[in-house]
């Protein structure tokens, strides 16, 4: 019997996909809502949606793409205080990144902003920001006195 899982079936599958399985088992998940029958309409709707996921996604890499271009042109500062030979008190944390970015317009949640080495002297320092999975942006932050 052939079916499409409407749901993550561990050890099975993952939602939308095709499986050929035996009928009592079949029969099993199709009672309890986590799968339906691939007959041709059933399997004319998951083309449709995984073409429109597909698409959606598409557009969503385009959107971050420009939102990349945007970020990258800019410089974000940061004045910070300093003791003997210029050394920042603490560092500056992807809270105070995003608070930063909030300021200037972009919507960026502080999971995505990727500090690799702390900042903790004066000078540009580079961040990266994963916008989506395909698309990461680094942008430039200046800590001065």
């Amino acid at each position: 019997m052939k079916i499409i899982l409407t749901e993550d079936i561990k050890k099975q599958g993952k939602k939308g996909q095709v499986l050929n399985v035996k009928d009592g088992y079949g029969n099993f998940l199709i009672s309890d809502n986590k799968a339906v029958l691939a007959n041709s309409n059933n399997l004319n709707k998951l083309n449709r949606e995984q073409e429109k996921k597909h698409q959606e996604q598409e557009l969503e890499i385009i959107r971050c793409e420009e939102i990349k271009k945007r970020i990258e042109k800019d410089t974000f500062i940061f004045k910070v205080k300093v003791g003997k030979d210029d050394k920042v008190f603490g560092s500056i944390s992807p809270k105070q990144i995003e608070e930063c970015l909030k300021n200037k317009g972009y919507d960026i949640d502080k999971k995505k902003i990727k500090i690799i080495d702390p900042l903790t002297s004066l000078g540009f320092h580079n961040v990266s920001i994963i916008l989506n999975k395909k698309v990461i942006a680094s942008i430039k932050i200046q800590l001065v006195k």
